[in-house]
């Protein structure tokens, strides 16, 4: 058998010991072998009873570090799939792991963060698969219903320095009630896991939509900070000015709404989605990442999303050869859209072109920023680097 860095596999199973061991049994097929097991990354449904899940992982795979969160929706060697658990195996030949649960999000600060940056890298660099500096790239994985991603994010890029980063926010396939991440055996919200990944194949850590912005722009004139709750837009009731600018009564303003009129902050010359979750019942607007009184937001417009993905991929496989995977955080409003335009084969079509593998998230991270609406991830190229070589690279 030719051994081979990495391994997908997915189960569509409802049992959780049965969906294990099906997943470790296909990992262990691919990668040759246990022994040649590294870590392993996995994405499943809330559905699943997690105690269970989370035990049976434990014992399926035992020493091996297995990180993990729910979904609204995964993204599974077939493409898009619901109810079920997708995972990535990596080899140790070619990959270093080291991961670690943070549990106090509200309490995390940048003495905290740096001891444990220092700490990842360090395990990476007693596993000596590649040099750390230019050959390793962080994923975090937060839970999806926390008011704390921005502080958290913001405080770990600043001690992760050059390295990359990015990630996902955990769902519950939009019921917006309990979010989860996984790490050292064991489900855990209102919590964060972080994996440090140093690796001998060359990647680009990229994040990318297919938004363009429109004339209008709505100014927020009051806030509920700590819960992320607009209460006015141009000094009226939030629901009211938004619904006004989407065409829409405010009574139906609803999901699909919020996917297809977005709303950008500009920072520079980049527009950040900040998306809607909900209306509330005194007409405000509660929002996924963080918003401030005084910030203007821009109407976006949506051009064809997966010839803009198709072509956004193509151009880093330009750079970095055919692609052993890419691991993938894609915005559940973003499916949605999809899903309301028909397009959910074709879009399964190009992620397997792809080799992604991933979830449906309540929001995505890149380079310290919360952010939504975005498809934002890793490609991970085929061929080695050589011993001294470099191989990370950070795409826009």
């Amino acid at each position: 058998m030719i051994a081979v860095p990495l391994a997908t596999a997915a189960s569509q199973l409802k049992d959780p010991q049965a969906a294990v061991a099906e997943l470790a049994r296909k990992l262990d097929d691919s990668l040759g072998g246990r022994q040649r097991l590294g870590g392993v990354l996995f994405f499943c449904s809330a559905d699943y009873p997690l105690p269970a899940l989370g035990q049976a992982l434990a014992d399926a795979f035992g020493e091996v570090a297995v990180s993990g969160c729910t979904t609204a929706g995964e993204i599974t060697p077939e493409g898009y799939a619901r109810g079920s658990i997708t995972a990535i195996g990596l080899a140790r030949s070619d990959f270093a792991l080291a991961q670690v649960l943070i549990d106090d999000l509200s309490g995390f600060d940048l003495p905290r963060a740096q001891t444990l940056s220092d700490e990842l890298l360090a395990r990476c660099r007693e596993q000596a698969v590649a040099p750390v500096m230019g050959n390793s790239f962080a994923l975090t994985l937060l839970d999806g219903l926390s008011s704390s991603e921005e502080q958290v994010l913001a405080t770990l890029d600043a001690a992760l320095g050059s390295i990359p980063a990015f990630g996902g926010s955990a769902g519950d396939d939009n019921r917006l009630a309990h979010t989860y991440v996984y790490a050292d055996g064991v489900f855990h919200d209102q919590a964060a896991v972080v994996v440090v990944i140093n690796t001998r194949l060359p990647f680009e850590v990229i994040s990318t939509h297919h938004l363009t912005p429109l004339a209008d722009k709505l100014v927020v004139t009051a806030v509920d900070r700590d819960s992320r709750r607009v209460l006015e837009l141009n000094a009226e009731p939030a629901a009211e000015e938004y619904a006004r600018l989407a065409g829409v009564a405010a009574e139906a303003l609803e999901e699909a709404v919020f996917a297809r009129c977005p709303l950008a902050v500009r920072i520079g010359e980049a527009h950040y989605v900040r998306s809607i979750q909900r209306v509330n019942a005194d007409a405000s607007l509660s929002f996924y990442c963080a918003v401030e009184t005084g910030i203007v937001l821009t109407a976006m417009q949506a051009t064809p999303i997966l010839a803009q993905l198709e072509q956004r991929l193509a151009e880093v496989e330009a750079r970095l050869g055919p692609p052993a995977l890419t691991i993938g955080c894609d915005c559940f409003l973003r499916r949605m859209e999809i899903e309301a335009l028909g397009l959910e084969a074709e879009a399964s079509r190009l992620l397997r072109h792809h080799r992604v593998i991933g979830f449906n998230t309540y929001g995505e991270q890149h380079h310290g920023m919360h952010i939504n609406q975005t498809f934002t991830g890793v490609v991970i190229g085929q061929r080695r680097l050589a011993a001294d070589g470099t191989g990370g690279q950070d795409g826009a």
